[in-house]
């Protein structure tokens, strides 16, 4: 059987190794607890469940989503923006919702980039944008994330000849880092002078644990050029409702409105009346950040005892940590699993740029947290 030579090439998802890793610690009776994968395991706030059972019974007739998503949601949206970023954003142009924002990464270089083309990603990074690239037909570069620079790139460092698409990502995962107004600034003006889209992931805007609230690239002077997309999934512990939005240029948006149609993925009519609800209420979300700030504070102080060092920034709710000197970041997360069934991601998962380094992901109940720091502390 023939399978895209694209899909033949490639290695298992990263992620698949962790799993693996940890379903042998338990079959070998290992109590685990899972800082490795980033899913959101918080309760789905109690008035979002309500919403989407409403939007079932007001609707028995199940019928195709608008490719363009519910306006109610587009303006909700928008808003949301509006208030958190002060970005006016024109809901019937600028807005569109999306099955969560993987979906969207993955699909964007198949709308902005032809066969040949190169799609520019930062290192370490999440994966699924330059795997997006590489099934397009596109060629992919990687700009380093420099610690050096807050983990930022040089984007002057860059050839932008023949460049369709940049992809930035903060605040970031894995490094934790948030994004300045000028690295913005310069980002936007580069996509409009070279003609290249910029796309800015912003999955983990709302979630973090110190200093001022992250920025958006939807503040930049001049959006041209520029999208930005984010997710209910880590701001409102969504992930299984799959929402979120692309937001920005108008042409970019009507360029997605035409692509939808062609693959099937706008979200279902129930699930974005639930958005509407998510995305106009803010108390839940200082709930979810204040639940992660408890997290980090429980274990944090245990994993700088065991001489782990911080290396990365204060926002999602990732911990990016230095390994001891000397000693590799993969052995070192293996340890962890073997000797006190602790889960955690090598940094070498997100690239060889994430050498040295590894990822704690506070994504398990504030008592897990505290049980991990406590068995640290022992040695059990």
């Amino acid at each position: 059987m023939r399978v895209n030579p694209v899909l033949a090439g490639m290695t298992s998802y990263p992620f698949l190794r962790l799993t693996e890793a940890k379903r042998a610690a338990i079959a070998r009776g290992v109590d685990v607890i899972d800082f490795g994968v980033g899913e959101p395991r918080e309760v789905t706030p109690a008035f979002i469940p309500r919403a989407l059972e409403r939007a079932l019974a007001d609707e028995p007739v199940s019928t195709y989503p608008l490719a363009e998503g519910l306006p109610e949601l587009c303006e909700a949206i928008a808003s949301w923006t509006g208030r958190r970023f002060g970005a006016a954003l024109d809901p019937a142009t600028e807005v569109i919702p999306t099955m969560g924002s993987k979906e969207a990464i993955f699909n964007f270089a198949q709308v902005f980039a032809a066969h040949g083309d190169r799609v520019v990603v930062t290192a370490p990074g999440y994966p699924v944008a330059g795997r997006g690239a590489l099934f397009a037909g596109a060629s992919l570069v990687e700009v380093p994330l420099d610690p050096a620079r807050g983990w930022q790139p040089d984007l002057d460092a860059v050839d932008w000849a023949g460049v369709a698409l940049l992809w930035l990502n903060y605040p970031n995962n894995p490094t934790a880092a948030t994004a300045t107004l000028e690295l913005y600034e310069r980002a936007a003006a580069l996509a409009r002078e070279h003609d290249f889209v910029l796309a800015v992931d912003e999955a983990y805007s709302e979630l973090w644990f110190e200093g001022d609230p992250p920025i958006s690239a939807l503040q930049v002077a001049d959006r041209r050029n520029v999208v930005v997309l984010n997710t209910l999934s880590k701001r409102s512990s969504m992930p299984g409702y799959r929402s979120g939005f692309a937001a920005g240029d108008p042409d970019i948006i009507a360029a997605l409105r035409r692509f939808r149609p062609n693959v099937g993925v706008a979200p279902q009519t129930f699930i974005q009346r639930a958005a509407v609800a998510a995305w106009s209420d803010e108390e839940h979300v200082v709930d979810v950040r204040e639940r992660y700030r408890a997290k980090r504070d429980a274990l944090l102080p245990a994993l700088l005892d065991i001489g782990l060092r911080p290396s990365g920034g204060h926002a999602s709710f990732f911990l990016w940590l230095r390994v001891p000197e000397g000693e590799d970041a993969d052995a070192f997360a293996m340890g962890l699993l073997e000797c006190h069934g602790i889960a955690i991601a090598p940094g070498s998962v997100f690239g060889p740029a994430g050498a040295g380094h590894v990822r704690i992901a506070l994504v398990p109940t504030p008592e897990d947290c505290r049980r991990a720091a406590e068995r640290l502390a022992s040695g059990a």
